[in-house]
């Protein structure tokens, strides 16, 4: 069983989470702006590919990831993390699960439903909400999702079936 998209993701947990705390945020224009703002919307990439790996065992692979950040990490940063995580697994979940359309559509409107709810959660409990840093993170996991639509829809026109993947 091929598990690298699994580990990459468990690495990018831990590396998202150390990157938060090596380098906090700084005060911009009446908000906060940490560097690991508009990176942490790639994990929902990582995730995406090894949900695909692992199915629904991706839970497992994200426990891992911040039992690990907790330990090499700051640990109100993991515990957001987690928090974080779970709400949006759980809004991915019944939006994978409770919608009929499309695969593609269902990954747009996951994210932009999950999206706005963890990163308030996140930013919440590590006392950086505010407008800025939380406007980041939303642009940030959306271009993540962007980006893994795009390399769907591109791989899928490659194929003969491309109906699902389709707007």
């Amino acid at each position: 069983m091929r598990i690298i998209a699994t580990l990459t993701y468990i690495l990018f947990i831990v590396f998202v989470n150390w990157f938060l705390a090596a380098f906090p945020a700084v005060s911009l224009f009446g908000g906060s702006l940490s560097p690991a703002d508009g990176i942490v919307g790639f994990i929902y990439l990582v995730r995406d590919f090894a949900q695909r790996e692992i199915k629904h065992y991706v839970i497992i692979a994200m426990f891992v990831g911040a039992a690990i950040s907790y330990f090499m990490s700051d640990k109100r940063i993991a515990l957001a993390s987690v928090a974080a995580f779970l709400i949006g697994e759980s809004i991915d979940w019944a939006v994978y699960t409770f919608t009929k359309r499309p695969l593609s559509k269902r990954l747009l409107l996951s994210a932009m439903i999950s999206s706005p709810f963890d990163s308030v959660v996140f930013l919440a409990m590590i006392h950086r909400l505010d407008w800025l840093s939380f406007t980041m993170m939303c642009v940030g996991k959306m271009l993540g999702v962007l980006l893994l639509w795009g390399i769907w829809k591109y791989k899928k026109s490659k194929s003969p079936a491309t109906a699902e993947l389709s707007l």
